[in-house]
């Protein structure tokens, strides 16, 4: 193809692909998705609660005594991959109602396996007779973060877990406490320019300072923006529709994102490789088992991509819904703020952030009513059975925490904001082992759970001190399940300086 003088092909086809990403990338920013436009009242609900004919995922074995799983396809081709997106919480109750902890559907064009409620995801997540692998995640997202620790089963898996750990003791923690305090007040203050910011945007910028500071002992420079959409756009790509690279489209945007990280974390490595920092690149770089085995250069470059992305996207989730909660109801806000500013001014250290009690509270109590994970994906490797159901061997399983944050069996009034149902008298948490299961549960719980709980509680301190914000009485955010969840309009928020 000729465009004047020059033949769109090589790096001019090059250039042409990145300004289209860079344009869909900024029209993601500012415009809903398409499953997360405004529909009348009423077509919600009809589209809610369709109803597809019943059948069986396989039958039984004879004489196993088992029951076969119930669901249904929903819509012909598509399933149901767009209704989680769209309704999230309420499909999933739905489909709880209707068929109980163990069903399944269709979606992507596979069929998935749910398991749902405590008993359910406690069997799949302790992982007893290893019949559930992390395959299940290859599928959504291999493309996009390949050989991440999440993606590894079994003996690799603990071997490279064991490595990653050191850059996880406390120590270390205190070490990136002391990093991230001083990006945080900086970053915070940078919003008084913007009295009604949309919030989680802001958030999403500031964690992200926050991770190339204290994981890459680098500061946040021109390339921010890049990385940040990149990160995004990886994020988005494994629940996408149309899985081929079509211009434009997301699957697209998100092998483009992975090679704009590979190409940011490949250029930095060899600094960080020939010195010993106290960041978490350089401890990737450095670490050794006890047999003298490191991680390679292409390890080191899949664990940091992984890391850096579950280290601000599911903190900016967090701390998003968190300072929602805290603006809807602002009792609670006045209450965190008086135990911060007991604090004085100092930036704080790892042992006063503990002491936050009441961000403590309200911080679990965020993580229950948004899951910053609301689906983890594992994969039968063998025959097994789940609450007397057949789960046949190559299923895609889909484990939802969701259902378990609002289980009333577990929970008073669940789907009430009530953060002291977390304190030492009710614990409602203990009620069940998996009860509540934000980070997780089992060989893969979380990693780096006690660093993000560290960065929340250090955000929400400054913020606190810093301003008071709210939004109208009569707003409620609608959350996108497109991939993890993200407020639809990006939080609006008025900020008010103290």
């Amino acid at each position: 193809m000729v465009v004047g003088d020059r033949t769109l092909s090589g790096e001019g086809t090059t250039a042409m692909a990145s300004r289209v990403s860079e344009l869909t990338g900024a029209i993601r920013v500012r415009v809903p998705t398409l499953t997360s436009i405004p529909l009348p009242r009423a077509v919600d609900r009809r589209l809610l609660n369709q109803s597809w004919p019943v059948t069986e995922l396989a039958p039984a074995p004879a004489g196993s005594g088992l029951k076969p799983i119930l669901g249904d396809a929903g819509a012909p081709l598509i399933g149901h991959s767009l209704d989680f997106m769209r309704f999230g919480l309420e499909w999933a109750f739905r489909s709880y109602e209707r068929y109980g902890p163990v069903t399944w559907t269709s979606a992507f064009g596979r069929r998935i396996i749910g398991l749902s409620g405590p008993e359910a995801t406690q069997i799949a997540l302790v992982n007893k007779d290893k019949a559930f692998s992390q395959e299940g995640w290859k599928f959504f997202i291999e493309n996009f973060f390949p050989r991440g620790l999440m993606l590894m089963d079994f003996g690799e898996h603990h071997m490279h877990r064991r490595i990653m750990q050191q850059a996880f003791t406390r120590d270390r923690l205190t070490g990136y406490v002391g990093q991230m305090g001083p990006a945080l007040r900086e970053g915070v203050a940078a919003w008084a320019g913007n009295s009604h910011p949309r919030l989680y945007w802001s958030l999403k910028q500031l964690t992200l300072d926050v991770a190339t500071r204290v994981f890459m002992g680098m500061s946040s420079d021109d390339d921010a923006g890049a990385i940040n959409r990149a990160f995004v756009d990886t994020v988005r790509a494994g629940t996408a529709i149309l899985r081929y690279p079509v211009p434009g489209g997301r699957w697209a945007a998100g092998l483009n994102g992975r090679k704009v990280l590979e190409r940011y974390f490949a250029a930095n490595l060899p600094e960080k490789r020939r010195t010993e920092g106290v960041d978490l690149f350089s401890a990737l770089c450095h670490s050794t088992a006890e047999d003298g085995e490191r991680f390679t250069d292409a390890d080191v470059i899949d664990h940091m991509i992984f890391l850096m992305m579950a280290a601000h996207d599911t903190t900016t989730i967090t701390s998003s819904a968190a300072a929602y909660y805290l603006a809807k109801h602002p009792e609670w806000q006045e209450r965190a703020r008086e135990e911060s500013l007991a604090l004085g001014d100092d930036i704080p250290d790892i042992e006063a952030l503990e002491g936050l009690h009441t961000l403590d509270l309200v911080m679990k109590e965020a993580l229950r009513l948004v899951a910053p994970v609301p689906s983890m994906a594992r994969k039968t490797v063998k025959d097994t059975e789940v609450l007397g159901h057949y789960l046949p061997a190559g299923t895609l399983v889909s484990v939802n925490p969701t259902i378990n944050h609002f289980a009333p069996e577990c929970w008073t009034d669940p789907m009430r904001f009530d953060p002291e149902r977390f304190n030492d008298e009710r614990r409602e948490d203990k009620s069940h082992r998996y009860a509540w299961m934000p980070f997780g549960g089992g060989a893969h719980k979380c990693i780096g759970l006690h660093f993000g709980t560290l960065e929340v509680k250090a955000l929400l301190h400054e913020m606190l001190l810093a301003y008071r914000w709210s939004v109208p009485s009569a707003y409620e955010a609608r959350w996108d399940y497109v991939s993890l969840p993200v407020p639809v309009d990006g939080l609006p928020m008025r900020l008010e300086k103290r």
